[in-house]
């Protein structure tokens, strides 16, 4: 009996053994299998408490930055203004404007706007950061209007509500996390063949724009000047993220000073922004502002949205709902900004609307009065109707803007 209870015992106890040991293997084959395997980890990645954070530090810079930047040209504008009647104009020359308090108010919130702009890249993906830049002409828009006196027609109200819904789409479903957050992780990244072919790319076509098209046709199409500093633009945003992180990873107590790619970002910002700058006050020199605006910025937008894929591969982590959110939202932003600055100078607000409408009626209604050999054709009538309103409303405008 003693043998027997020992045996069982014993048996038990192998038994137990052997389970513990199969479960111990098992356990440690599956983590082995998951850490040598980049498709698991990528399918079940460890999440950051912190990337929220840094998200809603983001997106704060960003709009803070845009309302910055924005007010800053009203309140420069309104001191070159007051300037004008005592001192020779910026213009012609002058530099009176130096010496007033108001200008250097806008030029600090300008460099301020800038700076935040700057931070918001080391906290938040560039698919977020640079299409809140639109936010700046919403608010230059409505300033403008209280400030300045400055006339916002209806299509220019329109144009403010659209860029504000546009933003709030782009806001809930852009990324919310960056792909790389340590220099280390920026440097893997910036070997991908991928970034690699793009670099190389932007090199090619600006180089042809820049010493071919540009001398030959740049007079004549906008698009030239515009597609040199928004792809050259593209990169300096993706220096400009570099530099950001690697701010970032200083505070942190990493070392950054050591490491070459600090060095390389801020030579880059430094080349890539002095040749956008160029080309873009080319193209403001040359062609309209309402025009030169609204196509720059959905040029250079665009450029920084395929480079920051291609680089931090932000989409990867996003479903469809989330791009296509995006992407209708990018769309509505550009709308409203088409709206601003094609139609600024018609002056037409809703009482215009009402306006436009009864003359319709009534002329409709003089026509089923007279003769059958008399009545024009309704559609081209009507037309004519609306052009010559818009036309005197553009007269109205023009007229108010000399003055």
């Amino acid at each position: 009996m003693l043998m027997s209870d020992s045996f069982e015992n014993q048996s038990l106890w192998i038994d137990n053994s052997t389970d513990t040991e199969l479960t111990t293997s098992y356990e440690t084959t599956a983590w082995d299998n998951i850490t040598d395997s980049p498709e698991d980890i990528t399918m079940a990645p460890t999440p950051d408490p912190n990337s929220m954070r840094d998200f809603y530090i983001g997106l704060t810079l960003a709009v803070s930055s845009s309302v910055f930047i924005g007010s800053s040209f009203i309140i420069k504008k309104k001191a070159l203004i007051k300037i004008s009647t005592y001192a020779t104009r910026a213009g012609d020359g002058g530099y009176g404007y130096l010496k007033e308090w108001l200008w250097w108010t806008g030029f600090f919130l300008l460099s301020f706007g800038e700076l935040f702009n700057f931070v918001a890249y080391a906290f938040a993906p560039a698919t977020l950061v640079t299409p809140l830049g639109a936010l700046s002409v919403l608010v230059a828009a409505v300033m403008s209007s209280y400030v300045l006196k400055e006339a916002l027609n209806v299509l220019g109200k329109v144009g403010c509500l659209l860029c504000i819904m546009g933003s709030t789409v782009m806001v809930i479903h852009a990324p919310q996390e960056d792909a790389a957050n340590s220099l280390p992780e920026l440097g893997v990244r910036l070997k991908d063949p991928a970034f690699i072919t793009y670099i190389c790319l932007v090199f090619v076509v600006s180089g042809v724009m820049i010493f071919y098209y540009a001398p030959r046709y740049g007079q004549k199409n906008i698009l030239i000047y515009i597609t040199i500093c928004s792809i050259i633009g593209s990169l300096s945003v993706m220096a400009a993220k570099g530099l950001g992180i690697a701010l970032k990873d200083f505070f942190s107590g990493k070392p950054v000073l050591t490491n070459w790619l600090t060095y390389l970002f801020i030579l880059c910002l430094v080349t890539f922004i002095s040749i956008q700058m160029n080309y873009l006050n080319r193209a403001l020199d040359v062609f309209n502002t309402s025009v030169v605006t609204p196509i720059y910025y959905v040029f250079f937008t665009t450029s920084v949205i395929v480079a920051s894929a291609i680089l931090f591969q932000e989409w990867m982590t996003m479903d469809a709902g989330s791009v296509l959110g995006t992407l209708a939202g990018f769309a509505t932003i550009v709308c409203g900004i088409f709206l601003l600055h094609a139609f600024k100078d018609l002056n037409m607000g809703f009482k215009d609307l009402s306006n436009i409408t009864q003359k319709k009626e009534n002329r409709q209604n003089s026509i089923n009065d007279s003769s059958p050999n008399h009545v024009q054709d309704e559609t081209t009538f009507n037309s004519n109707i609306e052009t010559e309103a818009l036309l005197s409303n553009a007269e109205e405008g023009r007229a108010r803007d000399i003055d």
